[in-house]
């Protein structure tokens, strides 16, 4: 009776792991004799490759911390758990993907913190599914993160491009990919998988394996970080001291913070943005550096865009959200669709705990202003502040100006760059309409090239009558620029200016 009980406690916990009811399930003891590997318990199984039966094995000792590929039977395949000494909350595990007992200093470190580390000496297909099945009814995680060296890129990109369910995080180590992984990348990021990527710098997998990766997760709004090592090739993998990748899959194969109140998920599809910026890391014990990127080594932040018509929004309404909103919740209501990496005006405003807000433009004319109304109402119910600030570059410019005077009352400052002071939203063009800005007394910054066409023709005369108008109007000029920034902005005199000015 107590078995039958026993078996049902662990039937329900099982499923209630898939369901995502609870974190984990208690542990189950792996069956086996079990025998050492860098000081913690080992176990040993045989899969048969075609009825997917396991059964526990001893490690020979000539096979020290490794495995020997010809003491496996013909039929059978390896596979190897490692025990931690006190399992962490939620029975993590790390999965590697081929190459057992080589440069695993990470899994070592891992497995320090509580971390079970799994092994199938196969490539990614129907066993990985069975072993996957055996672990997790075992007690461990239901959500494993993976590590891949060259070959071992392909099974774990494989398999979490087939089960994006199954994953939390990819560590990738001068990796390798299918074309079929590869077309399927958009699954990783669409399950929010994030992937840390190490390469040498002269690696030949680099430029055709790693770097088209990186570009396609970058361009789809995932999270991946790279570290490039300066002057290495295919070998030596990882790096020798691995607390780095260990930290890096500790905190990623946690879930994602809860979404913010306005962030419907039936209504947007969440992406990330962050900078491109290379930092440089000296690895001393390799004596080179390390080129870095991505999320683990700059702020990130959460991107939310409407996925179609709902009652929040229109589709392509992006909204980017600070990791902590300043009071008041500010926002700032941009114009231009595309947000580039290396945008810092928008970096320091994100910091400071402003929204960055852009507007999609869904009509073959141009922005629609009653759009744009639909999009400050839907805002300010959800809370954010009622006088955003206002921002637009080149011909942006113009149409933020444009819906500024017919909202004085809704606005704290203007701030343009390069302004082309014409618009399509309305027949009346902004310079001939400055009058309710002015008597609302919201503030306006322009930031200019010295060089820019634009800058006599639209911004003085801008200028001219704003002040004339009794407005406040302020003027930057950058010596040696034209229409185009030749670098990104200062942000610190901008920032300032919206920051002063910024209204509840």
């Amino acid at each position: 009776m107590k078995a039958n009980f026993k078996s049902v406690i662990i039937a329900v916990s099982f499923f209630l792991v898939l369901t995502g009811k609870i974190f984990a399930q208690e542990l189950i003891t792996f069956e086996g004799k079990k025998t050492t590997w860098h000081d913690f318990d080992r176990y040993d199984y045989l899969m048969d490759l075609e009825t997917m039966a396991i059964k526990p094995i001893m490690a020979t000792p000539e096979e020290g911390t490794g495995m020997k590929d010809n003491l496996t039977p013909k039929g059978q395949v390896r596979c190897i758990v490692i025990v931690p000494k006190n399992a962490a909350a939620g029975n993590p595990c790390t999965w590697r993907g081929f190459y057992w007992d080589h440069e695993s200093q990470s899994e070592v470190e891992l497995l320090k913190r509580g971390f079970h580390i799994v092994y199938i000496n196969i490539d990614a297909g129907k066993q990985w599914e069975a072993w996957y099945d055996f672990l997790t009814k075992h007690g461990l995680s239901a959500k494993p993160a993976f590590s891949g060296m060259s070959r071992g890129g392909i099974n774990e990109y494989t398999w979490a491009t087939n089960h994006p369910d199954k994953v939390s995080c990819l560590y990738a180590d001068n990796p390798a990919i299918r074309p079929e992984s590869f077309a399927k990348l958009d699954l990783l990021v669409k399950y929010d998988i994030p992937v840390l990527n190490i390469s040498g710098s002269l690696d030949f997998l680099h430029p055709t394996n790693a770097i088209p990766i990186e570009d396609v997760y970058h361009r789809l709004g995932g999270r991946m970080t790279m570290m490039i090592k300066e002057g290495t090739s295919h070998h030596p993998h990882s790096i020798k001291d691995a607390t780095l990748i260990a930290d890096w899959v500790a905190e990623n194969i946690k879930p994602t913070v809860s979404d913010p109140a306005f962030a419907d998920t039936s209504a947007f599809v969440k992406t990330y943005y962050y900078s491109l910026e290379n930092t440089y890391k000296y690895l001393k014990i390799e004596n080179t550096y390390a080129t870095c990127h991505g999320p683990w080594f700059t702020p990130t932040y959460t991107v939310y865009t409407a996925k179609g018509d709902s009652r929040f929004s229109i589709k392509g309404l992006t909204i980017i959200a600070p990791n902590k909103p300043a009071p008041g919740k500010p926002w700032v209501f941009r114009a231009d669709r595309i947000l580039t990496r290396d945008a810092t005006v928008e970096q320091a405003l994100l910091a400071k705990g402003y929204h960055i807000v852009i507007p999609p433009i869904t009509s073959q004319s141009g922005p629609i202003r009653k759009q744009w109304d639909d999009f400050y109402a839907m805002l300010i119910s959800k809370g954010f502040s009622k006088k955003p600030v206002m921002e637009g570059t080149g011909a942006y410019a113009g149409e933020v100006y444009q819906w500024a005077e017919y909202n004085p009352d809704k606005v704290s400052c203007i701030y343009v760059d390069n302004a082309i002071m014409r618009s399509l939203m309305e027949k009346t063009q902004p310079m001939e309409t400055l009058a309710p800005l002015a008597k609302a007394g919201v503030p306006t910054l322009h930031v200019s090239g010295a060089s820019d066409p634009w800058l006599v023709s639209d911004t003085r005369i801008t200028e001219q009558k704003y002040k004339a108008l009794g407005g406040h109007i302020s003027v930057i000029t950058i010596p040696g620029e034209g229409h185009f920034p030749l670098t990104p902005r200062n942000p610190k005199p901008i920032v300032d200016f919206i920051v002063k000015n910024t209204k509840e």
